[in-house]
């Protein structure tokens, strides 16, 4: 390159003449450059007597500064081909050649890639070539291709020179233009070489077009080019790059199929294939059939197999491939240690997972973000939000900024364990460093509408938009339930209006919260309304809309509209499932029709679907309502058969059933059966038994299921008091039903208006009517609105005393108050004004 750029200078020489001069030695020579052995002439300043010179030397070194004549590409083809021994004379004229402008076509540069790569100068060939691509003037591939092919015509060639070309392109990131090339050499009935093809496929799969990479593999197998084990690996990366892992057990068959055998790089990715699927079964099988073939897995390769055995929850192999690599002599990663810790949190085992965690620190592997991922995530999953928010601290400390999904994993742990203090400490933590996404924002949201804060909720919007976090559908859809579920649907119908307005578009989820809402509130009108929008706009309805629907309908007792609906939906698609048909049949219960319930459930057995739980409490409940206690009974044995066990619903009912018809053989059976069936007897059922004792007059059987329920710490409530106390005063003791009505108040358990009328009733019975007075003036100072009956009580009373003037002002007081005299109240005070004597009054 220095001589060339001498002859350039030289080609138009100053008026001094250089120190160094050049002749051309031979004026026929197929050298373009001058000799620089030239000697070099005196300047006359340079001696005072210069020495002589002959006119016709002169005469030659003036011919030498003359420039040479311009080739034409005819010429330089010429001149190439005559030093096709003589690489490096070739080398330079061409580059000469080029350097003046003499070469307008690629038949020069191909005729001297022949010479080069004939003559075993490959590297001056490939450099020629990549400057040549390089070049903004480059020749199509079609051009290059047919001038190559033509040159091999008229000089010694060799067909290493294609492959050189098709490795050009790829390695200049053409790869487009190598698969055009390659298809013009097929085309001139040239293959180029199995590494030159690889070139080409690694190529199209590096700049993902693995589609055109499988099609040059169809047709190198089709035309019987061959490949090779980089060929195949080449393949099943595409494949892994296309999401496909399972396809890249086809081309490893391939590979066995033409009697190659696989090398380490193949078995790595076709395990790393397999394991992906995940097939650890394959992946193990594959591993041991590369160490039979005496290849030594690497640790990489066991990190695939151990993280797909664990992904299948096969921990035990996991942790034997373990042992055998550390068996081996060979380290632990961190991906491996990882996959293991993932796998004992998945199976609940937390404290393992932590053991390995502090060995792998005692080690100093160093854990990584996935690694605190994995153990934040089992923490919280098993309940250990301690653990999960020192290893976030951990994690922090270690100068790794937490990500959004380990942020919401412990605000969702803590908001589990209701601990809102630390939960709102990481939230904000969160929020100021960034982390906080709206999927954040939403998991708090939630937790407050669940905890009916929805003031608070409310708050956090502003604060996202000051954030710059957007909400989104979820965020709406979160706000939307809390409005419905409170009866506000003018603020969840703002709020929907809104959306619109903000082109959130709603989903599923976002009518069905609004049809919820308003089915609440009875707007029938407004629920078929929405329901109509969800299919015109082509919203995918799911079955809970439609079992919305039906459940609100049914609660609402609008029986009619549900059977009516239901056959409308199936023809919508919709097959009901039991959750269905448990909410028509408890429609038709609440409704005393237990006709149309039992034609419901017998219509969900003929359609093949089980009745559960539920559907049974809802007949048991039903027969119950109806005093057949036989068939509810018979429902409770067909639960038995059927492998389900009744719940306390269930129990309740048919406990209640009984009682009311006073067969407390059978009801204290079931009594004694709950807790071998490991249910635990609620308020409801007990109140049950002590008013059925009561009924029977046995108030020491009562009294003693009182004691029975303070000491199992099951709560008496208004209902249990109000019993115990009117079978008190009806068996006259009133001692202890004051006793018990003072507890009752001690308890902070309110006494309703029954209690009140049971106390007044007895009171007045045993002829206390000053006390019975006190308590009307407790209800009054309490805000409570005392019956018509206790206003009948005290007015008979006071005039069976002969107090017509506190009896006339009693009645006076119940207008006042709002109550309406009913047929008793006017009995007694005509019976007193015309019956003429206290012994006409009765109550």
């Amino acid at each position: 390159m220095r001589m060339l750029g001498s002859s350039s200078r030289l080609l138009h020489p100053p008026i001094q003449c250089p120190r160094r001069c050049c002749s051309s030695s031979s004026s026929s020579s197929s050298s373009l450059l001058f000799n620089p052995e030239a000697p070099v002439p005196f300047r006359e300043s340079d001696s005072a007597s210069p020495p002589a010179r002959s006119t016709s030397r002169m005469h030659k070194l003036i011919a030498a500064f003359k420039p040479s004549p311009i080739l034409t590409e005819s010429q330089v083809i010429e001149n190439l081909l005559k030093n096709q021994q003589q690489p490096k004379t070739a080398l330079r004229d061409f580059k000469y050649a080029q350097m003046k402008g003499c070469i307008s076509s690629p038949d020069p540069l191909c005729i001297l890639l022949h010479i080069l790569v004939g003559t075993g100068r490959q590297s001056s060939a490939r450099e020629l070539l990549r400057d040549s691509l390089l070049d903004s003037s480059s020749p199509s591939p079609a051009i290059f291709i047919k001038s190559l092919v033509g040159a091999s015509k008229r000089c010694v060639s060799d067909p290493r020179c294609f492959g050189y070309l098709l490795t050009c392109y790829s390695h200049a990131g053409r790869a487009e233009q190598g698969l055009e090339a390659f298809h013009c050499m097929l085309e001139h009935g040239v293959v180029p070489s199995v590494r030159s093809r690889n070139d080409l496929l690694a190529a199209l799969v590096r700049f993902h077009s693995t589609a055109k990479a499988r099609e040059v593999y169809r047709m190198i197998k089709e035309k019987g080019m061959g490949f090779d084990c980089y060929t195949i690996d080449i393949m099943m990366r595409a494949c892994l790059k296309d999401g496909k892992p399972e396809e890249a057990q086809v081309f490893f068959g391939d590979l066995e199929d033409n009697g190659l055998q696989p090398d380490l790089l193949v078995y790595a990715t076709i395990i790393q294939s397999v394991c992906r699927i995940p097939d650890a079964g394959r992946g193990c099988q594959l591993l041991n059939e590369m160490k039979d073939r005496g290849l030594v897995p690497t640790e990489f390769i066991y990190t695939f197999v151990v993280g797909a055995c664990v992904k299948q929850g096969n921990l035990e192999e996991a942790l034997k491939l373990k042992d055998e690599l550390l068996a081996s002599g060979r380290p632990l990663n961190i991906a491996l240690v990882t996959s293991l810790m993932k796998g004992y949190c998945n199976q609940g085992d937390l404290s393992n997972a932590l053991d390995l965690y502090r060995s792998i620190i005692e080690q100093g592997i160093l854990p990584n973000i996935i690694t605190y991922s994995v153990l934040i995530d089992g923490c919280c999953r098993n309940g250990n939000v301690e653990k999960a928010f020192e290893l976030y601290c951990q994690m922090k400390q270690s100068g790794m900024s937490p990500n959004v999904f380990q942020v919401n994993s412990v605000i969702n742990c803590y908001l589990e364990k209701n601990k809102w203090k630390e939960a709102l400490g990481v939230f904000d933590d969160a929020v100021s460093s960034g982390v906080a996404n709206i999927f954040t924002y939403n998991i708090l949201m939630h937790w407050l509408f669940q905890a009916d804060t929805a003031k608070e909720a409310c708050e956090l919007w502003p604060e996202m938009e000051d954030e710059g976090v957007k909400n989104n559908i979820a965020s709406y859809n979160n706000l939307l339930f809390v409005h419905c579920k409170r009866g506000d649907m003018e603020s969840a119908t703002d709020l929907f209006t809104q959306m619109s307005e903000k082109s959130i578009q709603p989903n599923v989820i976002t009518y069905t919260t609004l049809i919820d809402g308003y089915l609440k509130i009875k707007d029938f009108d407004r629920t078929f309304d929405l329901l109509d929008t969800i299919c015109s706009s082509g919203i995918s309805h799911n079955g809970y809309t439609f079992n919305s629907i039906i459940y609100g309908l049914s609660k609402a007792g609008r029986m009619s509209e549900v059977i009516h609906v239901m056959h409308k939906f199936r023809k919508d698609g919709f097959i009901p499932c039991c959750m269905t048909y448990n909410s028509i049949i408890h429609g038709f219960i609440k409704e005393d029709k237990m006709s149309s319930a039992l034609e419901i459930y017998h219509e969900m057995l003929r359609n093949g679907i089980s009745p559960d739980v539920v559907t049974f409490t809802n007949v048991i409940v039903g027969f119950c309502k109806q005093n057949r206690t036989d068939l509810a009974l018979e429902m409770k044995s067909e639960m038995k058969r059927l492998g389900l066990q009744m719940d306390i619903a269930g129990y309740n009912a048919l406990i209640v059933g009984l009682c009311s018809e006073g067969n407390m053989e059978c009801t204290l059976a079931l009594f004694d059966e709950l807790p071998k069936v490991g249910l635990k007897p609620d308020a409801v059922i007990f109140n049950s038994l002590i008013a059925a004792y009561k009924k029977m007059n046995n108030m020491e059987a009562a009294i003693e299921l009182h004691k029975r329920m303070c000491t199992q710490g099951i709560p008496c409530d208004t209902a249990t008091y109000t019993t115990l106390i009117d079978g008190s005063l009806k068996t006259g003791d009133l001692i202890f039903a004051s006793e018990l009505y003072s507890e009752m108040l001690e308890k902070g358990i309110v006494p309703d208006d029954i209690t009140y009328t049971a106390l007044t009733n007895g009171l007045f019975r045993y002829g206390n009517l000053e006390n019975a007075r006190k308590l009307l003036d407790e209800l009054n100072q309490r805000g409570s609105h005392p019956s018509a009956l206790i206003y009948n009580m005290l007015i008979a009373g006071y005039f069976r005393e002969g107090n017509l003037e506190e009896a006339f002002r009693l009645h006076d007081e119940m207008l006042d108050r709002g109550h309406v005299p009913d047929e008793k109240t006017y009995d007694i005070l005509v019976k007193m004004k015309f019956g003429g004597g206290k012994s006409q009054i009765t109550t």
